[in-house]
């Protein structure tokens, strides 16, 4: 018998690299190949296209066109309606972000202990992920219109009328306080998913250290949970930036009163379907839209570190 010949020795410093023999390779691009094409079609092309038409004057119904590179983005910064979307927009997501990651995390932590008619809480708080995002605005407009059950109880109670869907300074904080409210159960199960990874003799050692149930949680959950924290973080400024719906139902898709609930996306899509000629604004909107989420994001993922827990 023959034997067959072996591999020649590796060399100081050479490292062995494989190779996946030839029909292995085009097997795998063909499992890959349908994923690709939906990606490219849907997902690239759009964008593409998007960032073409955003350096165009184009008429939506005609589909005429010309090329006038930079100047949509000089047009937005001329005008007025970009600067309170700009801030609006900002606003919400300072506002909301920091508030549904805080009691989410906070209702985690007292849903993870043993607590009484735990099922129950549970339950409640899931409601709002029953109905869509369209039926709880209609809700939230139903208590809080000039004739709500709202308004009504703080008259006969308080003796305070305040008209929230009307007045400037409340009306972004009901949408505010409707993304809160349906956006917490989805982070909360988040939340207790990680907290089922937390080992529970950090927790006995630091009941043995005298630890109270709120620096038990500080010291241990909240760094453990680092990794968690990011992705929620990163979540929720990717969806307060792009809030839409609630906006425009709640305003009629206007964005009033007086532009206080008018945000990007709302802008984008006044520029897009309401004015016919601005398709070039509405692109060279979502490509800011665009580059203000990649770049808060990055600073985010920098700040809050998400690889490995304790944010190491």
């Amino acid at each position: 018998m023959t034997r067959a010949p072996s591999a020649p020795p590796l060399r100081a410093g050479m490292a062995r690299t494989w190779r996946l023999p030839r029909g292995v390779t085009i097997s795998a691009y063909a499992f890959l190949l349908p994923t690709l094409l939906l990606v490219g079609i849907f997902t690239l092309l759009p964008i593409a296209y998007a960032l073409f038409v955003s350096l165009q004057k184009m008429d939506i119904v005609s589909g005429r066109h010309s090329f006038i590179g930079l100047r949509n983005l000089r047009y937005l910064v001329e005008d007025d309606k970009f600067w309170a979307a700009c801030s609006n927009t900002f606003h919400y997501v300072m506002v909301v972000v920091p508030l549904q990651t805080g009691i989410a995390l906070f209702l985690a932590c007292l849903l993870n202990g043993r607590i009484k008619f735990k099922r129950a809480f549970l339950t409640l708080l899931f409601l709002p992920t029953l109905t869509s995002s369209a039926a709880m605005t209609m809700i939230f407009m139903w208590l809080f219109n000039n004739n709500g059950v709202v308004v009504h109880l703080l008259q006969d109670h308080l003796g305070v009328t305040i008209h929230f869907l009307t007045d400037p300074k409340w009306a972004l904080g009901i949408i505010m306080l409707m993304n809160v409210y349906s956006t917490i159960p989805g982070f909360l199960v988040v939340y207790m998913a990680g907290l089922q990874e937390v080992p529970q003799a950090l927790y006995e050692a630091a009941v043995l250290d005298g630890a109270g149930p709120f620096r038990k949680h500080w010291e241990i959950s909240v760094p453990q949970l680092t990794p968690i924290t990011c992705y929620v973080l990163t979540m929720g400024v990717i969806g307060c930036f792009q809030v839409f719906d609630q906006a425009f139902i709640l305003s009629g898709g206007e964005g009033g009163p007086e532009n206080a609930t008018l945000t990007f996306t709302l802008l984008i899509y006044h520029f897009a379907f309401k004015n016919y000629n601005t398709m070039g604004l509405a692109c060279a909107l979502a490509m800011v839209l665009t580059l203000i989420i990649f770049c808060v994001t990055l600073i985010l993922n920098r700040i809050v570190k998400p690889d490995g827990a304790n944010g190491r």
